[in-house]
């Protein structure tokens, strides 16, 4: 078994006044595992930049611009993480919401989960294209 120490002291990680944070329930829990690629980068972005509550507000162009990505692809990965349970959205204000709170509650509590700009989207996970695709038993890509 490893044991866990602390191997640059001086560098050790301290809560900043800015505080921010990821919850590691967004792996364990493997909510990361239901997003792509660009619903992660806005997750990320979004937690990086929130407010104690969880709560920020950037115009849709800035997102798009900073995170490098169409107006289009933001819309889909907005609606993604909504559809997830991750973020609440009523414009222009986006809410980080507690993993630990159930999805349908945040549905049933009238907070604007569908804002009707973004589509929804079922798009499969990685591991069940994954899965899709070993079992179709096509060469490796």
């Amino acid at each position: 078994m490893t044991v866990k120490r602390v191997l640059v002291p001086q560098r050790l990680r301290r809560i900043p006044a800015q505080f921010s944070w990821l919850d590691q329930r967004l792996v364990r829990d493997r909510h990361i595992e239901r997003c792509d690629a660009h619903a992660c980068a806005l997750y990320l972005f979004l937690v990086t930049v929130a407010d104690a509550q969880g709560l920020s507000y950037y115009a849709e162009d800035s997102l798009a611009r900073r995170l490098s990505m169409s107006p289009e692809r933001l819309r889909i990965a907005r609606a993604d993480l909504v559809r997830l349970g991750l973020v609440a959205f009523e414009h222009p204000l986006y809410q980080v919401l507690a993993l630990d709170a159930p999805v349908a509650a945040a549905a049933r509590s009238g907070v604007n989960v569908n804002d009707g700009q973004c589509p929804r989207r079922d798009t499969p996970s990685w591991r069940e294209r994954l899965a899709e695709w070993r079992g179709r038993g096509e060469p490796r890509p």
